[in-house]
């Protein structure tokens, strides 16, 4: 088999494993953050276990377009994007948690870290190797404007999100609030909103089916967690606002 033939096997499974975990998440809440439980095993440092998840991704996109040779404008646009992203969850969000949070187990953090390989696979080797190049105007493209605008808009709620909820507390509270600010004011996962919003964006301004899987896999992962969200939130909470949604404003 050719690697381009391989390459499409992986990327059904991928799609695949994606389709079977959104129902399982929906029953079972992956337990970090919020969600901590005890009886998944060893565990570790938040701090290292959200770094050790991520970090195949920026290295990983690096390493792919290094070996694709690709060096054309749209190519370095592709992998700038996406690290402005990696780069800021791998090595500057970790460390602005607050110390305090549950420890992560360590199972949770090597399956995102081993989602992170395949994931910086698909992507990483279809735009700088397997894929079409593509033509030396795609800056210009409106997929691209368009992707482009819907990415940083998502960029943007996801970083004010973060914001939001590592400023709800004074030094020193522990108790938990209500976020009230930003996207939140619409739905009570407005950072993984954002995210969401991102490789949907990301999925637009590349026009490929890798990246569409992984907008997917996004919304698998993280809409049955911020389901999970909601319902922590009105459990823990009788004054909690009723007209919220989990996820996306108005649908979920």
């Amino acid at each position: 088999m050719t690697e381009r033939e391989i390459f499409d096997w992986i990327l059904i499974g991928f799609a695949a494993v994606a389709a079977t975990v959104l129902p399982f998440l929906l029953f079972v809440t992956a337990p970090y953050g919020r969600h901590a439980r005890k009886g998944w095993g060893p565990t570790l440092p938040n701090v290292a276990g959200w770094v050790l998840m991520e970090i195949p991704a920026p290295i990983g996109m690096a390493a792919f377009f290094v070996a694709g040779g690709r060096y054309d404008v749209a190519s370095i646009a592709f992998l700038s994007i996406y690290l402005l992203h990696y780069i800021q969850r791998t090595f500057v969000f970790p460390f602005l948690m607050k110390p305090g949070d549950p420890d992560m187990p360590l199972s949770i953090a090597l399956s995102g870290f081993f989602f992170n390989v395949f994931n910086t696979y698909v992507i990483g080797r279809w735009l700088f190797t397997l894929s079409d190049p593509y033509p030396a105007g795609w800056l210009a493209d409106p997929r691209f404007i368009v992707g482009a605008a819907v990415f940083l808009a998502g960029f943007v709620i996801n970083l004010h999100s973060d914001h939001v909820l590592r400023t709800l507390r004074a030094p020193g509270e522990t108790d938990f609030k209500i976020p009230r600010r930003g996207m939140f004011r619409f739905v009570s996962s407005a950072n993984y909103l954002g995210e969401f919003t991102e490789w949907v964006g990301f999925a637009i301004l590349t026009w490929s089916l890798p990246a569409a899987v992984f907008a997917f896999w996004t919304f698998a992962n993280l809409g049955p967690r911020a389901r999970s969200n909601h319902r922590w939130y009105h459990q823990t909470f009788p004054d909690y606002p009723k007209n919220r949604k989990a996820m996306i404003p108005f649908i979920f």
